[in-house]
């Protein structure tokens, strides 16, 4: 089995990303919270996102300090609080996010993953 890049890892993270923006698209934050099925699978995103930054800095622990404009560390932190904290999920914060966290977050991996000549992952 051959040992995944960063890149690799970042594409999941987009990826992921994209997905939790997507299941939100068309919903008000009062169906969002009406919509267990959908609470799920962003929050799973979510979770995913964390998860390939904790392998990303495993495989590459010089990519995070070289590409300082992401979020490492509250990419890593909202997987924490949502595994470990799943009782005591805020879906006011999850819905923030998604809705106004993520797309800036996409546009900066797009920036670092065209800056390092990688293909950017689709959508």
């Amino acid at each position: 089995m051959t040992e995944r890049s960063a890149a690799d890892y970042l594409g999941h993270v987009l990826r992921a990303a994209r997905e939790a923006i997507e299941f939100t698209n068309d919903l008000t934050i009062e169906e969002f919270k009406g919509d267990r099925r959908t609470q799920q699978a962003v929050v799973m995103s979510l979770i995913v996102m964390g998860e390939a930054v904790v392998q990303l800095q495993r495989v590459a622990p010089d990519f995070p300090v070289r590409h300082s404009e992401l979020p490492w560390r509250a990419m890593r932190g909202i997987r924490n609080q949502l595994v470990h904290g799943y009782f005591d999920i805020n879906l006011d914060l999850v819905w923030t996010t998604v809705r106004r966290d993520l797309p800036n977050l996409i546009a900066r991996i797009e920036s670092v993953l065209s800056r390092d000549g990688r293909p950017i992952a689709p959508e």
